[in-house]
């Protein structure tokens, strides 16, 4: 069985020891080359770090394969569909829309909980609201593993590798090749990061599942993911997010970053958001 892209990046930050010091962590752009691949004694190592920071794990995360469809099949209409909104992106290199693809995509830099201040009216990072990101950082992994059983089974090309159209990451490419395209991980969480903050921040509700969507989509700009890819990471995170509510531990989490909302949102420094209001369009 490949080791996931996604799991081994996220396996670098979310375990549980590093669920309290991401800062720490590589970001996207220092992530292993194809020819600096983990042996199998490290997969594991990195596997069980991976697992330890999931609220959920595999045993109780959704199936993603009685979830999603199968992909697009080639010739399809639903493929023809993907493969137009690929094209669109391609046009979209250069724009400011592009550049936010690219913040978008580094998933696992220390800041990245923070697109979403934005959206939500206040600075979201590990030092203004550390219960919050700890919470985003650790719900990011049950998402991830709910992409999974999907992606190890259809093993989907990415559009980059079909189109051969550069990405906005192209220091990821080589791990991206090795790792399923069908659904989108970075879709799920980003998607799942949106409904859990539109919960606790609720009259940021609109802007915070917009931004999420707008966050997956980024991936489709990018060049490494298919519209489907993108649409059926929202539905795997949707599963997600309402199993995490079942879980104890969650909870508790939950309300924790909820006091502190409310305890110091008013207290918060309001981003600047000229550069991703234009980006994407929003107020």
């Amino acid at each position: 069985m490949k080791f996931s892209t996604l799991f081994a990046a996220l396996a670098l930050v979310a375990g549980a020891a590093t669920v309290t010091a991401i800062a720490q962590q590589p970001s996207s752009a220092q992530q292993p080359s194809s020819a600096q691949q983990p042996s199998s004694a490290q997969q594991q190592d990195l596997r069980a770090r991976f697992l330890a920071g999931a609220y959920l794990g595999p045993q109780n995360v959704p199936d993603s394969l009685k979830i999603n469809p199968p992909p697009p099949p080639r010739g399809s209409v639903a493929q023809i569909r993907d493969e137009e909104a690929a094209g669109a992106a391609v046009a979209l290199r250069g724009t400011p829309r592009w550049e936010q693809a690219k913040l978008d995509a580094d998933l696992f830099a220390p800041t990245s909980t923070g697109t979403f201040s934005c959206a939500a009216g206040f600075t979201v990072s590990a030092e203004t609201t550390p219960r919050l990101n700890d919470l985003l950082r650790r719900a990011a992994v049950d998402m991830a593993i709910g992409t999974m059983p999907t992606k190890r089974t259809y093993q989907r090309q990415r559009p980059f590798m079909v189109n051969g159209e550069p990405t906005c990451t192209p220091q990821d490419e080589a791990l991206l090749r090795q790792d399923g395209s069908y659904p989108s991980g970075h879709s799920a969480i980003g998607f799942g990061w949106g409904l859990l903050l539109a919960e606790l921040v609720p009259d940021r509700s609109a802007q915070l599942v917009a931004r999420g969507r707008a966050f997956g989509d980024s991936r489709r700009v990018c060049n490494v993911h298919w519209l489907s890819d993108v649409e059926e990471g929202r539905v795997v995170a949707t599963a997600v997010v309402a199993r995490l509510h079942a879980d104890a531990a969650f909870q508790r989490d939950l309300k924790k970053a909820r006091d502190e909302v409310t305890k110091r949102r008013s207290k918060l420094p309001v981003p600047n958001c000229a550069t991703e209001n234009a980006a994407l369009g929003t107020n």
